[in-house]
């Protein structure tokens, strides 16, 4: 193990870490205009939106989720997952510093099927994210296929599926921002700038949706997820950096 990896392992660092990562981002959502943009929802009743669909399943790409927690108004439950892996001590300090309540266990991979969640831990962190949404907490939930940015997983849909709530496409985004060489292209918003929050129409998934409905339902999330993130960049004036966070083509997934 490194230095580096040992030193963010001291119990002390990541506390300290986590607390400047909330601070660094309650600066940026202060001081960056937002607009908030919900389905057909006029501005004025955006509020009236969300509340009419709450509890729901907030799906992002992976890449944003150092941004998500600025959809959440104050008064506002909601969860998310996040690996028991110790490098993800950070973010969980982080979000529970910005009122996200974190679940540590791995998230509920579907993998091609709608029944498949045989990736390691996925059971207990499907479980725990009915939990939940059946408790009333919006759920965060990362869509991307492990590894594989903007391909969405099955997961998210298994997840709307037993729990009879919708999937939210959502983004959230600045006009100045620090993006990352990571696999999940990974977004940092910088202060000072504009921002947008876009969410898309909700997609409900039946009980008893399976086959060839359940693949077409999962390939309409992904284009929506698509169309918001594209939405918010035009609407912060950045319509040219959306295409830096489409997939890459297929025979390059992995690679990305």
């Amino acid at each position: 193990m490194s230095l580096a990896k040992r030193l963010l392992r001291q119990p002390p660092v990541p506390r300290i870490l986590g607390r400047l990562a909330a601070a660094y981002l309650r600066l940026v959502r202060t001081t960056n205009r937002f607009t908030v943009e919900a389905g057909s929802a006029g501005a004025a009743a955006t509020d009236a939106w969300l509340d009419a669909r709450t509890p729901f399943i907030v799906g992002m790409w992976h890449g944003q989720h150092l941004m998500v927690p600025f959809l959440r108004r104050p008064g506002d439950r909601a969860a998310t997952i996040i690996s028991k892996n110790p490098d993800g001590d950070i973010n969980t300090i982080a979000l529970e510093h910005l009122g996200i309540r974190v679940m540590r266990a791995s998230g509920a991979r579907g993998r091609t099927r709608a029944t498949d969640v045989r990736a390691k831990g996925g059971a207990e962190g499907l479980r725990a994210m009915l939990r939940a949404l059946k408790d009333g907490e919006s759920v965060a939930f990362s869509a991307d296929v492990p590894k594989v940015s903007r391909r969405c997983d099955a997961g998210i849909l298994t997840l709307a599926r037993f729990s009879g709530r919708p999937i939210v496409p959502a983004a959230v985004v600045t006009s100045r921002h620090l993006r990352f060489g990571s696999w999940d292209r990974a977004c940092l918003g910088l202060p000072f700038g504009r921002g947008a929050i876009v969410l898309g129409e909700p997609v409900h998934v039946p009980r008893d949706c399976e086959g060839a409905e359940f693949e077409r339902l999962r390939q309409h999330v992904e284009a929506e997820m698509n169309r918001v993130h594209d939405r918010a960049y035009a609407r912060v004036g950045r319509a040219d950096r959306a295409a830096l966070y489409r997939p890459a083509p297929l025979a390059l997934e992995g690679v990305a």
